[in-house]
């Protein structure tokens, strides 16, 4: 008996080593994870240079990782026995009682200054525009209750007034921070992704109209459409955790407000146009955040029929996409840079002192850790 259990054992340990890798080869090979929401490794071409500093070897092993058959069941599978064993954090994201929330690193303070130093300079140098600034907090800056006990995470209203104490006095700062506590109990963040809803969008912009100069619509005033009741976001997909309630995403319609008339995209490898700040289009793909100005773009402009000829230039993070659309209602208008996907300079695109205003609008945990915001400071190209 036991010379046959040998026998099977050796005989099913041979099919998989052969299997295996003839599986793999004859399988088909994605380019995107829509479960993970993000491009997957490609096959990496040889070169005897590639191989010597040992980058073809990594890059070949990303590669296998990113396309073993199955890989997706077998990434949810791992997942679900860390939770088995007790794991109250997968992949950098807690598992709370009714939504996920990201732990955030602790942020590179040298970087984070030449940020600061970045907006400082941008504000001196383009006179002929105000300047605001406002950094929002993440759900794990409003609901640190909702953590586990002890666990580490960046003290968020201290990393934001920290940053606005530094700014100078020609930059108008706007502190949504107790906004946000206020609304907590409401749905002012996505369950399952890191965004702000468009209910916590609109609270912002109601918080920022005092600042920005316009009256802020009545949020009676607005159709609210239900564009989608299955979102499940950038946190789910690190940890593929079920346990929480799927999201919903809603567009706002201000009943007689402004029309958009056209909006222009480039980036950096030619103009596309359209006719709607909505791209609906991905409602039906993975990340249906993206229904907010599409993919994240260098630049996007938007003009409205708006009669005040009021013009401000946005520049942001994603977290900004939820929050333009109630801009559309005051401007004829809004420009909106994402240094993240600029070149060289903003420059390529505009020149802010043909703006009224310019907004810097970015959330705590991005604008802790990216090192792109500097660009804003390169006034002389």
């Amino acid at each position: 008996m036991q010379r046959k259990q040998k026998i099977f054992s050796a005989v099913v340990f041979m099919l998989i080593i052969f299997l295996m890798p003839l599986i793999f080869l004859i399988s088909g090979k994605k380019s995107f994870s829509m479960e993970e929401n993000r491009p997957l490794a490609k096959k990496p071409e040889f070169s005897f240079s590639l191989l010597a500093d040992k980058t073809y070897m990594s890059d070949m092993d990303s590669f296998l990782s990113d396309n073993f058959p199955n890989r997706t069941g077998w990434v949810k599978t791992k997942k679900f026995f860390d939770r088995m064993l007790g794991k109250t954090i997968i992949n950098g994201i807690y598992l709370a009682d009714d939504m996920l929330i990201e732990k955030l690193p602790e942020p590179d303070y040298d970087e984070v200054e030449k940020s600061i130093d970045a907006v400082n300079r941008f504000a001196e140098y383009y006179g002929n525009t105000k300047v605001s600034f406002m950094l929002v907090p993440t759900s794990a800056g409003v609901y640190p209750d909702k953590l586990p006990s002890a666990a580490p995470q960046l003290n968020q209203r201290e990393f934001i007034n920290e940053t606005a104490s530094r700014l100078n006095s020609d930059v108008s700062v706007i502190d949504i921070y107790d906004t946000m506590i206020a609304e907590r109990e409401n749905y002012i963040y996505y369950r399952t992704d890191h965004h702000w809803t468009s209910y916590g969008a609109y609270c912002a912009y109601r918080h920022a109209s005092a600042n920005l100069g316009y009256k802020a619509a009545d949020y009676n005033k607005f159709d609210i459409e239900h564009v989608s009741s299955d979102f499940t976001g950038t946190f789910y997909n690190k940890c593929f955790y079920d346990g929480v309630e799927k999201d919903i995403i809603d567009i706002y319609n201000y009943k007689n407000g402004n029309n958009v008339t056209s909006v222009t995209q480039n980036d950096g490898a030619g103009e596309t146009s359209s006719d709607s700040i909505y791209f609906r289009e991905y409602l039906d793909g993975g990340d249906k955040y993206c229904v907010f100005l599409g993919n994240n773009k260098a630049y996007t402009n938007i003009k409205t029929d708006s009669l005040n000829r009021k013009k401000i230039l946005v520049i942001k993070d994603s977290y900004a996409n939820a929050f333009i659309p109630f801009l559309v209602n005051h401007y004829s208008e809004i420009a909106v840079v994402d240094l993240r996907y600029v070149k060289n300079s903003l420059k390529e695109y505009i020149n802010p002192n043909n703006y009224d205003q310019t907004l810097f609008l970015y959330n705590a945990s991005t604008f802790s850790t990216d090192t792109n915001v500097k660009m804003a400071g390169f006034t002389e190209q």
